[in-house]
């Protein structure tokens, strides 16, 4: 799979969601069956301008995916989903959402997967390439 289109993956998952939480966080989370009281609303606003950025900056970075920037974007996006796959099982596994909380889990577990594949077989590409100069 070429970075190009798990950036765009990315930005096509990460804007809706932090829209979502920013416009209304409280309708939100409801559709995961958990509520939150002002501070958690604040608190999953604050996230969602995060997803809004990160979502943005895939977009806005597509097109140099391949690059040397795209590569270490590409590997801070696999620990921050590595974290967030982290938090989303725990929480799933301790029942804090509903059903539909596994979503997150599975939208989460193909980015790492994507991510982790693309950086490993990467490496592997390129070190052969370097070693031959």
């Amino acid at each position: 799979m070429k970075l190009r289109i798990l950036f765009i993956a990315n930005t096509v998952v990460s804007v809706p969601f932090g829209i979502g939480s920013v416009l209304a966080p409280h309708l939100f989370l409801s559709l995961f069956g958990a509520t939150l009281g002002p501070a958690g609303a604040v608190m999953m606003q604050y996230g969602g301008a995060w997803l809004i950025g990160l979502g943005l900056l895939t977009w806005f970075t597509r097109n140099a995916a391949e690059s040397e920037a795209g590569r270490g974007i590409a590997g801070a996006l696999l620990v921050a989903y590595l974290v967030a796959l982290a938090v989303s099982v725990r929480g799933q596994l301790a029942g804090a959402l509903n059903l539909l909380g596994w979503m997150p889990v599975a939208i989460q577990a193909f980015f790492v997967a994507g991510f982790g594949y693309w950086l490993l077989t990467e490496r592997r590409v390129a070190e052969p390439a370097a070693r031959k100069v």
